[in-house]
């Protein structure tokens, strides 16, 4: 069992982002003393909120990161060309010793792609050939290509990432059918943070009945999935300390159509999120692990949180709770 941390790099406007990333650096840095396996960084453009580029913020902490895997979750592939991410994935792998994870997705803000200038309902096909692309460029060979959106004639990626043939790729979907896709693929499903229990164990199991389907084995297979993530005397005490930071978060994509995040919160709050006691957190792992998920990447913060209430949180896990899945 392996445990992660998604960093919520995103911050109110007019907010210090020099301080804000002093502090996301002493975060990091407790987090790998605590014995965390992974951490991970968030992608968008233009967002309402003051949000960092991923890329370059995980570079300012490798050097802070100790052995812990560094990654996207996720990186917005289709924004940008194969050759651009190969050769800056690589770079950073480069610079990791062989650490990075690129968790990528195809989107969904409409605002994103138009100024982009790219049509939102080729978003997918242009993730998939995008991957395709990039895998090939990592080979170190030349290269050439002609898809329906990249053309390559005989290039050749100027720097190969540590990790042969590549960094592992995990591949965000919401909807069966993109789930389906990955489990064909043989790639791992990262499920996302914000579905209730009997959804992300559903679809699990039929994302692994899929990919064996396909040929796949599940020797040393990584089935990961985002939580919010809040331990404290009990679920009320949780709550009392970050739910009004989670709602606040979670209320800034009621902008980008997802208004169900403020229509059906109550139930998101209770089904979605592990809030509460030791033992209250311990038993929805035994659950999902039971499942089948294997790494959880757990967000501590949340929009208006004080630095030192996160820092609270991922200690208390790691006391608490990461001792018993570590025997």
């Amino acid at each position: 069992m392996r445990f992660g941390i998604l960093l919520d790099h995103q911050y109110a406007p007019g907010d210090d982002l020099g301080r804000r990333i002093g502090e996301t650096v002493e975060y990091v840095q407790h987090v790998r003393d605590l014995g965390y396996d992974s951490v991970f960084g968030i992608h968008h453009y233009l967002s309402s909120l003051r949000t960092p580029q991923p890329l370059p913020l995980l570079s300012r902490l490798i050097d802070h990161s100790g052995t812990m895997q560094l990654g996207t979750g996720i990186l917005i592939l289709p924004l940008g060309h194969p050759v651009h991410w190969a050769e800056e994935i690589a770079t950073i792998d480069q610079m990791s010793g062989g650490r990075f994870v690129l968790g990528i997705g195809s989107g969904y803000r409409d605002d994103e792609f138009a100024s982009f200038g790219i049509e939102r309902r080729t978003r997918v096909s242009r993730m998939n050939e995008a991957l395709a692309v990039m895998q090939r460029l990592w080979t170190g060979e030349p290269v050439h290509h002609e898809g329906k959106h990249f053309t390559l004639d005989g290039v050749r990626c100027s720097v190969l990432p540590v990790q042969r043939p590549h960094p592992p790729v995990w591949v965000g979907a919401n909807g069966p059918t993109g789930i389906a896709r990955i489990a064909r693929q043989g790639l791992p499903w990262l499920a996302p943070s914000n579905v209730r229990r009997n959804w992300a164990v559903g679809n699990l199991a039929d994302y692994r009945e899929q990919r064996r389907a396909a040929g796949f084995d599940e020797r040393d297979a990584v089935f990961p999935i985002h939580r919010d993530l809040c331990v404290a005397d009990s679920a009320d005490a949780a709550f009392a300390v970050a739910g009004d930071a989670v709602r606040r978060s979670y209320g800034e994509y009621v902008q980008y159509g997802m208004d169900f995040f403020e229509s059906q919160w109550d139930a998101i709050k209770e089904k979605a999120l592990f809030f509460g006691s030791p033992d209250d957190i311990a038993a929805k792992i035994r659950d999902f692990a039971d499942a089948g998920f294997n790494h959880f990447v757990f967000r501590a913060q949340w929009l208006g949180l004080p630095i030192e209430r996160s820092i609270e949180i991922v200690e208390r896990f790691a006391r608490e709770v990461m001792p018993r899945f570590r025997t």
